[in-house]
């Protein structure tokens, strides 16, 4: 099995036509197709489109053959993403069925030949030959090779200048991260410095990363800049994968102005909606926009902004892919599903908007069509901005943090024995047990200033309660062992210890 590997998989064979008429190869080459059932999209005097049935194995893909001079260019090319960048053999497979159904056809056809021939001048008279540079994978066919992808062309113009800023912000930021490591090294000698983990965490705030407080704060800039940072080099490959085959199918269809329209707003709105769900942590990547663009395609495919028979094959395979995204996020760790549905709903609804015609007798002029999308943006930005509170849940956690500490310090007292001195038992319990108390009674004001969600709220509840109870049980303690050495704790200090005892218990629970 012959397997074809590469961005976009694909096998092509020239053909030496060797004084066979041209429109007689055709011919042969569209009955050639029928019977193997697979569908015809275009055909004119140069060549033709067809494409393959979706199955199991495939998706389909795109067979073309096109007449250059004595040549005849029989391609056969896969339509959308393929995992593992090849094609299973699939082209190969294609080319076989349809050079041993050409000879069949051939052979049959050599009667009829002046009917044949007068059939098809008449109906191509009628077809745009110049479909060939409007087909869905035309803008595919102009990259040579890889590097001919970061560069913008006619049709293909934002997507590279996207792809070259994600990729200058990738190794900005480990530029950054490399010298902020040495010169750590430096300063403390070793990057295991406690200050270290937060530093880091600070730096990569300061590049722009959506931060659920740091926007609802006014940080909005972060809703674009997020997009253009990512967290490894497997995240910035397949995210710029996603995008340039998204921008070689559907850049040319939008207009630049349009396809980065979407691509911006739907990664703000992936953003919005990340922020939504994730309360802490930080979101970054460009897949909420990607998401974007795939809502776009799928929007162009049902408004039919390609030829019909090539609309069933693309809106298969792209809702394959956009599934097996939204699946992966949905099952794998640090995936944020939520910028990708955000992202996809609002790609979908804006290309829809900039696009669709609702009554061809009454055109939506193209400044209107921006206004209302931009009016619906605007209406999400700011219900979101408003029904979210901003909940200081990181605070929260440090503190809790610190309270869990101070607590443990009265673990300390909990075993003093009977036989040690009176003013070592005294200075235990102060040190141990009423000091930690004490910052934690302060701690808990802190907390209480935070505004929580309700989970983190119910469990400051319990925190309160057991602050106040540990800090009455250890002076109770301390009043009993300064009275009288000979008894460890008196009954009301028994019953104080067996509260804290019990909303230990609870908060465990």
């Amino acid at each position: 099995m012959l397997i074809s590997w590469g961005y976009s998989p694909k096998i092509e064979k020239y053909i030496p036509l060797a004084g066979f008429p041209a429109d007689k190869y055709l011919i042969v080459a569209k009955q050639a197709v029928e019977n193997i059932g697979w569908s015809l999209s275009h055909i004119s005097e140069t060549g033709l489109i067809a494409y393959t049935p979706i199955s199991f194995q495939s998706y389909s893909e795109e067979i073309s053959i096109r007449i250059h001079g004595n040549f005849a260019v029989v391609k056969s090319e896969c339509v959308g993403i393929q995992m593992l960048f090849n094609d299973y053999g699939k082209n190969n497979l294609n080319l076989e069925k349809f050079f041993h159904e050409f000879e069949y056809v051939e052979f049959h056809l050599k009667d009829v030949w002046e009917e044949s021939l007068h059939k098809f001048h008449q109906f191509i008279a009628t077809q745009d030959d110049h479909y060939f540079e409007k087909a869905p994978l035309a803008t595919k066919n102009k990259i040579k090779n890889v590097l001919f992808l970061l560069f913008p062309q006619k049709g293909y113009t934002v997507t590279p200048i996207l792809v070259l800023l994600n990729i200058f912000y990738y190794i900005a930021l480990i530029f950054f991260t490399i010298v902020y490591l040495r010169y750590n090294f430096v300063r403390s000698g070793s990057i295991y410095d406690p200050r270290f983990v937060e530093e880091l965490k600070g730096m990569t705030l300061n590049f722009g990363v959506n931060q659920r407080n740091l926007v609802l704060g006014g940080e909005y800039w972060r809703l674009i800049t997020y997009q253009f940072i990512h967290g490894s080099k497997s995240h910035l490959f397949f995210n710029m994968y996603a995008l340039v085959y998204l921008g070689l199918m559907i850049e040319n269809k939008l207009g630049w102005k349009k396809y980065l329209f979407i691509y911006l707003v739907s990664g703000i709105c992936g953003g919005l909606v990340s922020l939504i769900f994730h309360q802490e942590g930080m979101m970054m990547g460009a897949s909420g926009a990607i998401m974007g663009l795939y809502g776009a395609f799928i929007a162009l495919l049902i408004t039919k902004s390609f030829e019909q028979k090539a609309t069933r094959a693309l809106l298969v395979s792209t809702l394959i892919v956009s599934l097996l995204v939204l699946i992966n996020g949905a099952f794998g760790k640090r995936v944020d599903n939520a910028a990708h549905i955000g992202g996809f709903i609002s790609g979908f609804i804006f290309a829809y908007l900039l696009t669709y015609k609702w009554d061809t007798a009454f055109e939506v002029k193209g400044w209107a069509r921006y206004a209302v999308s931009t009016l619906l943006f605007l209406i999400f930005f700011s219900g979101v901005l408003h029904f979210s509170p901003k909940y200081g849940t990181e605070e929260y956690r440090k503190l809790r943090l610190t309270f869990n500490d101070n607590l443990s310090s009265l673990n300390n007292i909990m075993n003093l024995k009977i036989s040690l001195p009176k003013d070592v038992k005294l200075i235990s319990i102060k040190q141990d047990g009423i000091i930690p108390s004490e910052h934690n009674l302060v701690v808990i004001k802190q907390m209480q200033a935070l505004n929580l969600k309700p989970e983190d709220a119910k469990e400051r509840e319990e925190k309160i309660k057991l602050s106040k109870a540990s800090y009455r049980a250890v002076m109770l303690m301390y009043r009993d062992i300064k009275a009288d050495s000979t008894y460890r704790y008196s009954k009301q200090t028994s019953t104080a210890l067996g509260q804290v005892f019990e909303i230990l218990y609870k908060v465990k629970e």
